[in-house]
């Protein structure tokens, strides 16, 4: 009896011994997050300045409105796209191509989607009232670094130069843009210049009379009689952009205290992105990067050139198929090849990724990350799974790998586990759970204003 009972003492002992050091192990990984977190100047309540840096609150009547002209074709002048034809609600609103297809499209949005290419993959527009620039050359820029702040300046490429700068945020600035691109929206037909695209779109858009009603709810100018104006336009397409911000992901919820939000393996991939596999390094969260994970300047990184056999645009190179990225609006070839940071808040929304989408799964991308040279020189298209009309001839390579940011020279070793780990925390401790594609396929109205037809949203 006495063997017995000692038996069960020394196994109560080793038991509560083994959750001692379990819950130690637990609070060490905790401390040695939090303090990174705050190192980086991470708080996790990035989201709950939005309305204070816009100094008022959101006016959900304009966002309604906006949300129906941002699916409306009516803004495109080729009368086959809108807005939500490249920033699909079914992708975070993102694209679901590697790379974009606007006008001359099949009306489909979604992996069938088909139709002439554009150059890049279209960004995600959630999160984007946060951002201090866009594009993946950083053309629509805040000087200031700041998108809430308009007094140094916003600049964008000629016609437009610095003339937006009056606007109150970088988004009602940047939504002058979209309908005045030929291979986005207005297509090659209508003459004239941007000015002229702007004015024909707002003409259709006034000549709608529920579109004039609902604006006049809003601006009393128009409800007295005053045309509806490109202003009030942007404005409604921005306020519907600023409610697409989805920055309330587990990282979020531990950074504001919350110890049960991440699993442990995220947790572990967390402290990889901030330290050995040093992701942090470009996909910034500090500063001017606003809790966005990207540091939102330019780089080369390495990858691979594909084109499209098919397309509404000429590639750059003796062969048309490279990009020269930055290149492009500084004309500097010493910016050749140089793409923005992408922000990854919700990555794993994503059906293709970097500039080009030359991958389409989270691991191959990652994979890639770590390991530039070697992997960039292997790749082939059909295994990397972009779709057949993409797989042609790919771009030179060395030219690329030549401009190699040095953060990106070395590669960097992981243990299966450790890779899974980090994988971990991209796809799941990154993610906002509102920004799934079942609850964003709510926002896509089951009719707009226009009486036009809705794209169909695979």
């Amino acid at each position: 009896m006495l063997i017995v009972l000692t038996l069960f003492v020394i196994a109560a002992v080793v038991c509560l011994t083994s959750k001692g050091s379990a819950k130690n192990d637990d609070d060490d990984l905790d401390k040695r997050l939090s303090q990174v977190l705050r190192a980086q100047g991470f708080t996790g309540r990035i989201e709950s300045t939005l309305e204070r840096r816009l100094g008022r609150k959101i006016d959900k009547r304009l966002a309604d409105l906006g949300r129906n002209l941002f699916h409306d074709t009516i803004v495109g002048l080729n009368n086959d796209n809108s807005c939500s034809g490249c920033h699909a609600a079914t992708a975070g609103f993102g694209d679901t191509q590697s790379i974009a297809i606007g006008i001359n499209n099949n009306f489909i949005v979604g992996p069938d989607r088909s139709g002439p290419r554009n150059q890049r993959r279209t960004p995600m527009a959630a999160n984007t009232a946060f951002f201090p620039n866009l594009m993946w050359n950083s053309r629509f820029a805040s000087l200031s670094n700041d998108p809430f702040d308009n007094r140094a300046g916003f600049n964008f490429p000629p016609p437009e130069g610095m003339t937006l700068s009056d606007k109150a945020h970088l988004l009602i600035a940047q939504a002058f843009i979209p309908p005045t691109e030929r291979v986005e929206a207005a297509g090659f037909v209508f003459p004239g210049d941007n000015y002229a695209i702007r004015r024909e779109v707002i003409r259709r858009v006034d000549d709608v009379p529920e579109y004039r009603r609902l604006f006049g709810k809003i601006f009393p100018e128009v409800d007295a009689g005053a045309p509806i104006t490109y202003d009030m336009f942007a404005k409604a397409i921005a306020e519907f952009e600023f409610t697409l911000v989805f920055a309330n992901a587990p990282i979020d919820g531990f950074a504001r205290g919350e110890r049960e939000a991440m699993t442990d393996d995220q947790k572990k991939g967390a402290l990889l992105f901030f330290g050995k596999a040093n992701c942090v390094a470009c996909h910034a969260v500090s500063g001017q990067s606003n809790e966005m994970f990207s540091d939102f300047k330019e780089h080369v990184i390495g990858v691979p050139q594909i084109a499209p056999i098919f397309g509404n645009v000429i590639f750059d190179g003796p062969a048309v198929n490279e990009d020269f990225g930055l290149e492009q609006i500084t004309g500097n070839a010493n910016d050749r090849y140089m793409f923005r940071t992408s922000p990854i808040r919700n990555v794993s929304l994503q059906p293709a990724f970097f500039h080009n989408g030359a991958f389409t799964t989270l691991e191959d991308a990652v994979h890639f990350h770590l390991n530039v040279a070697t992997r960039a020189r292997d790749y082939d298209p059909a295994r990397a799974g972009v779709k057949p009309d993409l797989q042609g001839p790919i771009g030179p390579i060395e030219p690329v790998l030549k401009r190699l940011d040095p953060l990106m020279q070395t590669p960097v070793i992981l243990t299966h586990e450790e890779f899974r780990q980090l994988i971990d925390f991209l796809r799941k401790g990154l993610l906002d759970d509102r920004a799934k594609p079942e609850r964003l396929r709510k926002l896509i109205p089951t009719h707009v204003p226009s009486g036009r037809a809705i794209q169909n949203f695979q």
